[in-house]
């Protein structure tokens, strides 16, 4: 059996413990550091068996290889990291997805944003809090997996997210794809938002409308505008009728709290590949994640671009710049235990943030209890990295927070 870990900090002290892993946080980021090559310069690790202590019981309907884990868990397990906010404090808040890979086994699974603050003098991960995600004032039209409104992986599947200026939160769903906006304890604010001509094979099954989308290809990433004003969520999979391997990125202004009918279009390098997130580095630019299917051995293609809506070239695409190719990244102080190159050699690869102009932090989704991209037949790890890039990527200030 896996070993059970629930490695957490109360919540009493989580004031006291950000302060500390802000210092400790800060060795991890490049400024100071010139290097030629993407550098690994800080790894940390949040243990796979990592539960929510004194929750609900959980994976009651999971099964296959769990990879020595049984299910059912006795709490929430802390897993499946898909989006990433910075808070400026040395923490950050983590979106876990719609828990166990389907909609049909994840209804006992509480969608939640963690607290995390990642101590990489240590390679450790703590938990700090997080939030449960409701609908206590019926936004959402249809029934509900819980009677209670407490909202579950077989509601919405949660892949992105965007912490506003008031400290409400933006998330990003596949099964509609849908915008949902919460407030900062959890509790949703408006009805789903959807996007016209864009249907999930979820929402088609409960609507009777015919899907124009592939099963778990919605809303993967969405960066914020600088300014604070567009949403631009990015689809994972390609809309029927489009170019195979072309994904819209759409608009939405948080003024009108509507799509704006601007879209621009990203290339995969191959059809079959995926997206894992996409954030604003500035008005026009975004960091993308890229990825294919392979885990372990099989990971071949892992990369981070740099895309770019000014469209240069007049190709009717993002304009692509590799920035990180994640399965090559220097590593000459061996951080981690691992040799002088450092892959990231996970099959769902979900989580990017800019720590400075020349520094990231990169986090896999460990889809616990299932990858096993680490360790074949073990369960991965939640794990952290830190990235010195050889140049600056002129970010824009207010991203940086």
């Amino acid at each position: 059996m896996g070993k059970i870990v629930t490695r957490t900090a109360a919540i009493a002290g989580a004031v006291a413990l950000t302060l500390a892993v802000a210092g400790t946080a800060s060795v991890a980021v490049g400024h100071h550091i010139k290097v030629t090559k993407p550098t690994l310069t800080g790894w940390a690790s949040l243990p796979a068996g990592t539960f929510v202590p004194g929750s609900e019981p959980s994976g009651s309907l999971v099964t296959g290889n769990t990879n020595g884990f049984v299910a059912p868990f006795a709490d929430q397990p802390i897993q499946g990291f898909s989006g990433i906010a910075a808070n400026g404090d040395g923490t950050f808040d983590v979106l876990s997805d719609n828990g166990y890979g389907n909609q049909a086994n994840s209804g006992d699974f509480l969608l939640r944003v963690q607290r995390l603050a990642p101590a990489f003098a240590s390679n450790q991960v703590d938990v700090v809090g997080g939030l449960n995600l409701t609908d206590p004032n019926g936004f959402v039209p249809w029934k509900l997996t819980r009677s209670d409104r407490v909202l579950t992986g077989s509601d919405f599947d949660v892949e992105s997210i965007v912490k506003a200026k008031d400290g409400s939160y933006w998330i990003g769903d596949e099964f509609g794809p849908y915008l949902l906006h919460f407030d900062r304890g959890g509790r949703l604010l408006a009805a789903p938002a959807p996007l016209d001509g864009v249907i999930a094979p979820e929402t088609a099954a409960r609507t009777g409308v015919t899907a124009t989308l592939g099963g778990s290809k919605g809303f993967e990433g969405m960066a914020a505008s600088p300014d604070g004003r567009y949403l631009y969520p990015l689809l994972e999979g390609t809309v029927t009728g489009d170019t195979a391997g072309q994904l819209r990125l759409n608009e939405f202004d948080l003024r009108t709290r509507a799509y704006t009918g601007k879209r621009y279009v990203y290339q995969l390098d191959a059809p079959a590949h995926a997206i894992g997130d996409a954030i604003a580095v500035d008005k026009d630019r975004f960091l993308i994640i890229e990825r294919d299917n392979g885990q372990g051995a099989t990971a071949v293609n892992k990369k981070i671009y740099l895309a770019d809506k000014r469209d240069r070239d007049k190709d009717g695409l993002l304009d692509k710049t590799l920035v990180v190719d994640l399965m090559n990244i220097a590593n000459p102080r061996k951080l981690g235990g691992f040799g002088t190159t450092f892959t990231f050699p996970f099959q769902t690869i979900e989580d990017v943030v800019i720590l400075d102009e020349k520094t990231i932090a990169v986090l896999n989704d460990n889809n616990f209890p299932f990858s096993s991209g680490r360790t074949a037949g073990v369960a991965d790890n939640n794990e952290w990295i830190t990235i010195a890039l050889p140049e600056s990527l002129r970010p824009d200030k207010r991203v940086l927070r």
